[in-house]
């Protein structure tokens, strides 16, 4: 789970700046229209919009974006119809690709992503060519500000989670989870009164692949040009690169 780890720390960190510039709004409405669109606009009867309205309300997102992104999922406002898409490729030096796409307009979409994998010396693969070296999981994290380890896991193993860990950081817990046991899991920590700083739906890979130098370098150009674009909502990797290395790439 290295590549995930050590990804997600670096976006963990950079979760604040992304708000900040408002660009992370754009990926949580297209989120939370598809999720009204395809299972209600109810959140207490759909776990997906529940998700992500709690991650809009994470970002400090208005409620009034909120609701009209859900009126516009169950077609109560007019809006732009998006469609889900899932990309897989190689990165450099052969690392697996998934890329999680919402766009209004497929071709678009299509060129973009492959002309970004082209650029940074990745190539665009068919269906499933990645895709069995990834597992579905529930992934939350919680500050080690917000939580003692020892009440943290009993509260959350109790709850149905598969492994909690301490992020590389140093600064936060990672919990995992299978995906039936998610919601629970969240439910949990909010009765409990412990405050998660993210919360989603995730996929793990399941080995990963070393990578240093210029290999290094451009899997990470990749994976930050491929999350600037408006249509890529979540990108996966199972990538291997050096700590001190990862945050110089990654700063």
């Amino acid at each position: 789970m290295s590549g995930h780890n050590k990804w997600s720390s670096i976006k963990h960190k950079k979760a604040a700046v992304d708000a900040k510039r408002g660009k992370i709004f754009t990926k949580l409405i297209k989120e939370i229209t598809i999720a009204a669109k395809s299972g209600g606009g109810n959140p207490e009867m759909n776990p997906r919009l529940r998700a992500a309205v709690a991650a809009a309300k994470e970002a400090n997102m208005p409620k009034d974006n909120i609701e009209k992104a859900i009126k516009r999922g169950t077609g109560e406002l007019e809006g732009v119809n998006y469609e889900e898409i899932l990309y897989e490729g190689y990165g450099p030096g052969g690392a697996a690709v998934m890329v999680e796409v919402l766009t209004d307009n497929r071709n678009r979409a299509a060129s973009e992503i492959r002309y970004i994998f082209n650029k940074y010396n990745g190539k665009l693969g068919e269906t499933g060519c990645v895709g069995y070296q990834f597992e579905k999981k529930g992934y939350l994290t919680v500050s080690e500000n917000d939580a003692k380890e020892d009440l943290l896991f009993d509260i959350a193993i109790d709850a149905g989670a598969d492994d909690i860990v301490e992020d590389e950081s140093g600064e936060f817990y990672e919990i995992f989870t299978e995906v039936a046991s998610f919601e629970n899991v969240k439910k949990t920590l909010d009765e409990n009164g412990i405050k998660y700083s993210n919360a989603t739906l995730t996929m793990i890979p399941q080995n990963s692949v070393t990578l240093t130098g210029k290999e290094a370098e451009s899997m990470i150009k990749l994976m930050n040009a491929l999350e600037e674009s408006d249509d890529v909502q979540k990108v996966y990797s199972n990538f291997d690169i050096d700590d001190d290395l990862l945050e110089k790439l990654a700063g």
